[in-house]
């Protein structure tokens, strides 16, 4: 390494241990709003309010029992007039029913995109772990950890590598098992593993490379599992096909379905791993979710659509869902989708399956986003119907709703509001798992704790 490297690893080894000893607050929970530039006909291929993007940061959001709190990340910045990404924790005090002052833990300075945002997750010690993203091969990834359990004043800088995308899971008894992307012949995944300390960080390994990929992913205990698409020639514009793979023994060994061993990376489009050949179908497919019922058996939601582009070019757009029923997939269309880039969530409980995602037509109709429904199913997904809309007249389109892991029932989904069509504030919400009502979490706060505001459901 040249001097000047050395000296430029030093100094920003610097900067990140002065944000890890003299935490930055910010008076309120501010979002970022951002615009991809892709402009068309019917506007920005996806904008607006972005703090909860993207499907593939994951978790947004996790309780922790002991502490009796759910603690997010989130992208913010500090007022509207600010595109100025800061990558934010907070968290939710489910004894006194309050929030506190978000604690900056990355500022990314000269960066606006809502890509670098973090993900969260606790180890077994109770330490919060970030995962701030990077983008492509010019920023990378940033891990930071706190130094005491439960505590988001003392984030203190771990590492840094190449990712984009985290997904981090805690595997009992083994450590972090973390899917993540990197810009290398595509967006292609990989895989990477610590021990029960999360301290050292195993050599990475490719899962898949199909010209590239989007994934969702998620645990239970051990159970570890995946599902994406894939990018033909590498044309993000042209994702399809779905794919899905599994382990049970944190992320060692990897299966298809059926249980049968795969050998990574995966490179073969028409492979064990292949859910659905959208391709041959000309469908795109978005990913936005996967869950597992209590027998273990997965379900992946994602969007269908016709075209890349927003607007009439795209329909029929259809919120899907495949599942396995223990013999073969089953895929059952939920709901008509108005973007490609709409995002909500999946849970299933024993006797009802539910999606909180904005699928009403918001005030912005061409744009992402939308205004937030609950829809639910007796079935096991086979057939859904509305539940309840839990907002509605809003100003501003609502979208990339997030379910916390092992989400408490007053903290069941958050998300943010913002208008695709131009820039505009964007505002923080969460609802509770009955959809009782929506909670709008402070834009201004004066003191280190703040009751969110309550917001009445709209009439039906």
């Amino acid at each position: 390494m040249s001097e000047i490297c050395k000296l430029l690893a030093a100094v920003t080894l610097a900067v990140l241990e002065i944000h890890a000893q003299e935490p930055q607050h910010i008076d309120g929970y501010k979002g970022i709003w951002f615009d991809l530039g892709q402009r068309t006909t019917f506007g920005s291929k996806y904008s607006g309010g972005l703090a909860t993007y993207s499907a593939k940061h994951t978790p947004m959001a996790v309780y922790s029992k002991e502490a009796n709190k759910t603690f997010f990340v989130y992208g913010g910045t500090t007022d509207a007039k600010q595109r100025h990404l800061l990558a934010m924790i907070g968290y939710y005090d489910h004894r006194t029913n309050t929030v506190i002052k978000p604690v900056v833990v990355h500022d990314k300075e000269n960066v606006n995109d809502p890509h670098d945002n973090p993900s969260i997750q606790i180890d077994g010690e109770g330490h919060l772990w970030v995962f701030v993203s990077g983008r492509a091969r010019h920023r990378p990834g940033i891990v930071y950890r706190s130094d005491k359990p439960f505590d988001i004043h003392s984030m203190r800088h771990i590492e840094n590598w190449e990712f984009t995308y985290p997904q981090s899971w805690w595997v009992s008894n083994q450590g972090f098992l973390m899917f993540y992307t990197k810009y290398t012949r595509g967006r292609e995944l990989y895989i990477r593993r610590t021990g029960t300390d999360g301290g050292k960080w195993d050599r990475e390994q490719k899962l898949a490379a199909m010209g590239g990929h989007y994934q969702v992913s998620s645990a239970h205990d051990k159970h570890l599992f995946t599902a994406f698409n894939m990018h033909p020639g590498g044309n993000v514009d042209l994702r399809t096909n779905l794919y899905f793979v599994q382990s049970h023994t944190g992320g060692k060994t990897w299966l298809d379905i059926q249980g049968t061993k795969l050998e990574l990376p995966l490179t073969d489009v028409n492979g064990a791993a292949l859910v659905r050949d959208y391709r041959k179908e000309k469908r795109l497919v978005y990913m936005k979710d996967i869950a597992t019922d209590f027998m273990g058996m997965p379900a992946i939601l994602y969007i269908t659509s016709a075209s890349h582009q927003p607007g009439p070019p795209g329909a029929p757009r259809m919120w899907t869902i495949a599942r396995w029923d223990g013999y073969r997939w089953q895929f059952h269309e939920v709901a008509p989708a108005s973007h490609n880039y709409d995002m909500g969530s999946l849970y299933i409980a024993h006797d009802e399956w539910k999606i909180i995602a904005p699928i009403e037509n918001g005030p912005q109709p061409h744009g992402a986003g939308g205004e937030i429904a609950v829809w639910t199913s007796k079935n096991e997904g086979k057939s859904w119907q509305k539940e309840k809309q839990l907002t509605g007249g809003s100003g501003m389109n609502h979208g990339y709703v997030r379910r916390p892991h092992c989400a408490h029932p007053e903290f069941h989904g958050f998300w943010a509001d913002g208008n695709p069509d131009q820039p505009s504030k964007s505002r923080l919400y969460f609802t509770d798992r009955s959809g009782s009502a929506v909670w709008q979490l402070p834009y201004v706060m004066k003191a280190e704790m703040a009751k969110p505001i309550k917001l009445d459901l709209p009439k039906p």
